[in-house]
């Protein structure tokens, strides 16, 4: 993947296929608080890093393209390579609808079922 805005732009479009208000729905939910890496401090507690990855998604998809920063193109970066990293894992044998696989995915703005 190029680092070029408009590469990392189109890859984002790609793998984000959740709408800003589906994606914040999600947010709301208990599956989504309790799925993902919550930090270094062993103990579990906190937002975990998709959670708030998963806000910062709402905010990029609600700015004009023309406004999005370095900063913002960089985490669409990390977005993008997350998404597509987790896809090639494949998911669970059963109940990929229920697990926590997806879960996760959907906290980064990708829902494996659409």
């Amino acid at each position: 993947m190029a680092d070029d805005h408009e590469t990392i732009y189109q890859d984002f479009a790609e793998v984000v296929n959740m709408a800003p208000a589906e994606l914040e729905r999600f947010l709301d939910t208990d599956d989504s608080k309790r799925v993902g890496w919550k930090g270094e401090d062993g103990q579990g507690s906190g937002e975990s890093v998709g959670h708030k990855s998963g806000k910062r998604i709402v905010t990029i998809k609600r700015t004009k393209k023309a406004d999005l920063t370095d900063d913002d193109y960089a985490h669409m970066k990390k977005v993008v390579a997350y998404v597509r990293r987790h896809l090639a894992q494949g998911g669970p044998a059963r109940d990929k609808a229920h697990s926590d696989w997806r879960y996760s995915l959907m906290n980064w703005g990708h829902d494996p079922e659409k």
